[in-house]
């Protein structure tokens, strides 16, 4: 049956391995997966709904299908569901994406593994593989052996290796599942092995390389299932290749129904990424800062200047263009390839880098720690914030329509200035450390005085304007002033009277170049209740959290924004952003662990 365009939801699995990732329904059907890496063609794309191709999904289709259950193995990015009939019969899909060590590195290649067990009675069952070409133009050419199809994508060539017969494959024939089967879809390379044996190993393998990975980190006593998976999930949008961190896996999942709010987040934007960095960095996660950090000085120029956001190869042009042959979640288009945003100003990117670097300077157990070159490279980056702070910005929230000097810009371009005084310190470079202290202080200074509103008794969000945002939370969180500053106190009380809303808060009000927003920015919400936590409200923060909490999807899962009152996820997926507000969140509200014992 094919994917009804209404019946789209973000109510989907992430599988993936650091090259490239695939979204699971609840059915089992990979509905998006760009191949071969996350800003590739999406060869998987029925998500955004083509026009006019059947396919763009890899089903297991039961016959008089009744309900299904999904689950990850605990600790890992392993993935099961079991499909249930209407009959007695039922079926195990096991998904996943192979990645372990190997040879001395990780073994990670684009491959989709699924396995399927019949569990009771008699499952009837169809096997839909239909990649589509050209963001859903096509069906691409395809050849076909005695145990696989191979499909001529651009820049790819897909093939799948099955020991369920070809021609049930190829023509989508019914039959009824007497035991065990197995699909591998992956590069054009000969399986030169058992086919059984190889998925048995790679299940073996990968869960024990995600259940490694869990065990290392440093966990909160409080909520373990939902960090542990915004954990996993952070890392598998990282593209190990360069050490970019992607925004979400998806493009154009509208931030509300029917709004043209819709962007493409498959691409490396510094601040997002740095959020990822310092989340995964407080879990004790450290080897995606030092990916990360060779990401920022393959794409830093000799001056320092850096754009918002980049490619996952470190393109620095992402053209925005409208593509036709979708026609959207649920319909509603445009979908869109590139981000426009790469021409934008956002001058809080300086402040970004420098905070995710700077744990590399402290943290005795790294390998390579950052030293007096290291050190050097990241001066222009604090030479560019000091020149730019007071300077006009689109901000953090990307206006496409208006500049302004942000609040957040400002206290962001002095972090990069006073971690970089902190480094200085820490390598013995006193000169160094006058001189950054020097122009920290200068950026507080003019900030508190061109920020700060007496009469409304609260920061706004830009030197120029009155009104508030969201980002005026983190002022705490970045050291810019102390939580019990009563500016502070006085700022976030203002942000819940204006910016919240039921269970949710809004980035701002204001309405922008697309009219007033509709939805709660779900990270926002997540840097509200961090804020009533540090201000002394922590069991109003810990009530809200868990409310939200119960909002994830059903394998707790966020995307970037939800309705207020149905709590329906809207906005790319998954997102990085919410992951991160949660974890952060959750470290701060836990209780400690010597309280357990």
């Amino acid at each position: 049956m094919d994917i009804n365009v209404h019946d789209a939801n973000l109510e989907l699995g992430v599988i993936g391995n650091s090259s490239f990732g695939a979204l699971v329904d609840k059915r089992g059907r990979v509905v998006w997966s760009c191949l071969p890496s996350f800003d590739g063609d999406p060869a998987f794309c029925a998500l955004l709904s083509p026009r006019g191709q059947e396919g763009g999904d890899f089903s297991i289709e039961l016959e008089d299908f009744e309900r299904s259950e999904q689950r990850y193995e605990p600790n890992t990015a392993i993935l099961r569901t079991v499909l249930h009939d209407r009959n007695g019969g039922s079926l195990e899909i096991v998904d996943f994406a192979p990645r372990w060590r190997q040879n001395g590195r990780f073994y990670r290649p684009v491959s989709i593994i699924r396995r399927i067990t019949p569990l009771s009675g008699n499952p009837r069952i169809r096997v839909r593989v239909r990649p589509l070409a050209d963001w859903g133009a096509r069906v691409p050419e395809s050849t076909w052996g005695s145990n696989h199809i191979r499909w001529l994508l651009p820049h790819f060539t897909l093939r799948l290796t099955t020991d369920v017969p070809v021609r049930f494959v190829r023509d989508s024939l019914p039959f009824v599942l007497t035991h065990r089967m197995h699909l591998v879809l992956g590069p054009d390379e000969p399986m030169g092995r058992s086919l059984t044996g190889y998925v048995e190993e790679a299940i073996t393998r990968t869960r024990e390389y995600w259940r490694e990975w869990v065990r290392y980190l440093s966990i909160p006593l409080e909520w373990q299932d939902a960090v542990i998976r915004s954990a996993i999930t952070l890392k598998l949008c990282q593209y190990e290749d360069s050490g970019a961190i992607i925004a979400a896996m998806t493009t154009s999942i509208p931030e509300a129904p029917g709004t043209t709010r819709n962007w493409d987040y498959r691409y490396c934007w510094l601040r997002d990424a740095a959020f990822v960095v310092r989340a995964l960095n407080r879990l004790g996660a450290t080897r995606s800062m030092e990916e990360f950090l060779r990401y920022i000085f393959n794409i830093a120029s000799h001056d320092g200047s850096l754009q918002p956001l980049y490619g996952i190869g470190f393109e620095d042009r992402l053209d925005e263009v409208e593509v036709p042959s979708l026609a959207g979640y649920r319909g509603m288009g445009p979908v869109r390839r590139g981000n426009l945003a790469w021409i934008q100003k956002q001058h809080d990117v300086y402040g970004s880098v420098v905070l995710a670097s700077t744990q590399l300077f402290f943290d005795q157990r790294l390998a390579d720690p950052g030293d007096a070159h290291t050190f050097a490279r990241l001066e222009p980056l604090g030479e560019r914030a000091f020149a730019l702070y007071d300077v006009p910005d689109a901000g953090l929230w990307e206006f496409r329509g208006r500049a302004e000097v942000h609040t957040y810009t400002a206290a962001m371009c002095w972090a990069a200035c006073d971690r970089l005084a902190k480094i200085a310190a820490q390598l013995g470079l006193q000169e160094r450390v006058d001189y950054w202290r020097l122009r920290a202080n200068t950026i507080r200074k003019t900030t508190l005085e061109r920020a700060w509103r007496a009469e409304a008794n609260h920061f706004s969000a830009s030197f120029q304007s009155d009104y508030l945002d969201a980002s005026l939370l983190l002022l705490a969180d970045i050291g810019f002033v102390e939580a019990d500053d009563p500016r502070y106190v006085a700022t976030v009380e203002a942000i819940g009277r204006e910016l919240r809303h039921g269970d949710g808060v809004f980035r701002y009000v204001a309405p922008d170049d697309f009219g007033a927003p509709e939805t709660s920015f779900t990270i926002c919400t997540f840097w509200y209740i961090d804020a009533l936590a540090a201000t002394g409200r922590m069991d109003e923060a810990r009530e809200l959290f868990e409310r939200v909490l119960a909002r994830r999807n059903h394998l707790g899962l966020l995307s970037e924004d939800m309705a207020f009152d149905s709590g329906e996820g809207w906005g790319n997926f998954p997102q990085t952003y919410s992951h991160v507000g949660l974890i952060i969140a959750a470290m701060r509200l836990s209780r400690s662990w010597q309280e357990a014992s």
